[in-house]
């Protein structure tokens, strides 16, 4: 994986917010089930998921940024900053062939203009004399594998696996419940967040591959079907009703589909076409555990038949002047 920032496409300024978006984005084009026929998406969705793993966390990112732990979340230095103004002339360790760290003569330079004898040095760090090492250290790399003891890096999780989660509009406005097929055949009930819109991830804890280091996690990823009825606007539900001439002009109680199922809504008498009526708390979740309100459009509809209608207004006429406002 490339740097965090890099794979994000994020400056090292991003707050969490502009983190969480460039994620969002990149989780929805590269995800496995989408890229089918593109093993390369899913290596990049793996990255891009890493990435934000370790940018998420407040402290593996300030880690990250101070260079005390590389991308994968290793520690980069295992002897803790001996390099900068620790008496070694601020060379401190470089970076060797294929990862490994090694020293030059000139980095243990720095005590007037003395070569400093390399062999003191490592007594000194890990108790051993000219004649071998000694304590727990071992020829071969006896102290974690590193001959200069440092920290073997973590054994490796097994791959996440992707998943998709189709809610209906009503589940989502909800938060219904739902039970899901894992890839190993078993089943689990899964409590939706609060604040869930179209295209939030759940991480499943140990439910991906299995891997050295034990499992990988599971990343649902949540579609929200569209509604023959409702639109969802943020946190709101926008509904039009109909209703009758009758209605509009003398009021009454009608009754209203919301997602939690139908109410009754009172309508004042001379109700104009177009007013807009709220139902509290019939709207979605937010992440606080509040949630929006349903805003009911009121559409005047004619009769089918006119004759009727027409008899009665026979020589009235309505002498107001309706768009008077509009100033044309």
């Amino acid at each position: 994986m490339a740097d965090p920032y890099s794979t994000l496409g994020v400056p090292r300024s991003a707050d969490e917010k502009a983190i969480k978006s460039a994620y969002r984005k990149l989780a929805k084009e590269l995800h496995p089930d989408r890229n089918k026929d593109n093993p390369k998406a899913a290596e990049k969705f793996s990255d891009v998921t890493k990435a934000y793993d370790l940018l998420s966390d407040k402290d593996k990112r300030a880690q990250f940024d101070r260079g005390e732990i590389d991308m994968e979340g290793n520690p980069t230095n295992p002897f803790g900053g001996m390099g900068g103004g620790g008496g070694f002339g601020g060379g401190g360790f470089r970076g060797g062939a294929g990862g490994q760290r090694g020293f030059r003569a000139e980095d243990f330079q720095g005590f007037g203009n003395e070569q400093v004898d390399l062999g003191d040095i490592f007594e000194g760090l890990f108790g051993g004399g000219r004649g071998g090492p000694r304590g727990g250290a071992r020829p071969g790399g006896g102290m974690g594998g590193d001959p200069f003891g440092g920290r073997r890096a973590p054994p490796q999780k097994g791959a996440d696996i992707g998943y998709t989660l189709r809610l209906s509009f009503v589940e989502a406005a909800t938060l219904k419940d739902q039970r899901i097929t894992l890839a190993d055949g078993k089943t689990i009930d899964l409590k939706l967040p609060k604040g869930v819109e179209d295209g939030t991830q759940m991480r499943l804890k140990g439910k991906g591959e299995q891997g050295p280091g034990g499992p990988g996690d599971g990343l649902v990823t949540i579609k929200i079907d569209r509604h023959k009825l409702y639109q969802r606007d943020g946190f709101d539900v926008r509904f039009d009703l109909p209703i009758t001439l009758d209605e509009a002009v003398n009021g009454g109680k009608v009754r209203v589909p919301t997602v939690d199922g139908p109410v009754m809504m009172t309508i004042k008498p001379g109700t104009s076409g177009g007013t807009v009526l709220r139902l509290k708390g019939k709207g979605f979740t937010r992440k606080d555990g509040s949630r929006g309100d349903q805003l009911v459009t009121l559409e005047i509809q004619l009769p089918e038949d006119l004759g009727e209608l027409a008899k009665r207004l026979d020589g009235w006429k309505d002498e107001s002047d309706p768009r008077s406002k509009l100033q044309v």
